[in-house]
């Protein structure tokens, strides 16, 4: 009886064609993928239809189409702003929310406000402390 091993071969495993399988891949993949165009989505913004909850009493912050803020307090006299600068509505609101903090307050925007003048608004609104902060929107016309 043979009981000597055979010697084996070494087994060689070639890298290359396995990384040009991968390549023709990952070009596959590359070519056959479809980005996303977020600037070419077209937005219509939604109307609402719902009641909004009715305080007696809350802080309006206006903004016209061209950024100018303007502060009505809760009991409707308007809040004096020396200028139109965010600092400006950042002090407006902090001396406001020191006595009225737990009072809404509601972001009126025009339609054509810039979506930058809204947004710092917003920032301002929280960092003076306000905790209740809602938009104003307009009800949907009835489809006749």
């Amino acid at each position: 009886m043979n009981f000597r091993h055979k010697k084996r071969e070494k087994l060689d495993i070639t890298l290359i064609s396995m990384i040009d399988v991968l390549f023709v891949l990952l070009l596959f993949f590359m070519v056959s993928t479809t980005f996303n165009r977020n600037t070419e989505v077209k937005v219509k913004l939604p109307e609402a239809d719902a009641q909004a909850e009715q305080h007696s009493k809350l802080i309006n912050l206006t903004i016209d189409a061209v950024g100018a803020y303007s502060l009505t307090r809760a009991d409707g006299s308007a809040q004096p702003m020396l200028n139109q600068k965010l600092e400006t509505l950042k002090k407006a609101l902090s001396v406001l929310a020191v006595y009225s903090s737990e009072l809404p307050l509601v972001i009126n925007a025009d339609a054509k406000t810039p979506h930058q003048f809204v947004i710092s608004a917003l920032e301002a609104a929280g960092a003076a402390g306000f905790n209740h902060i809602t938009f104003a929107a307009q009800h949907s016309k009835p489809k006749s």
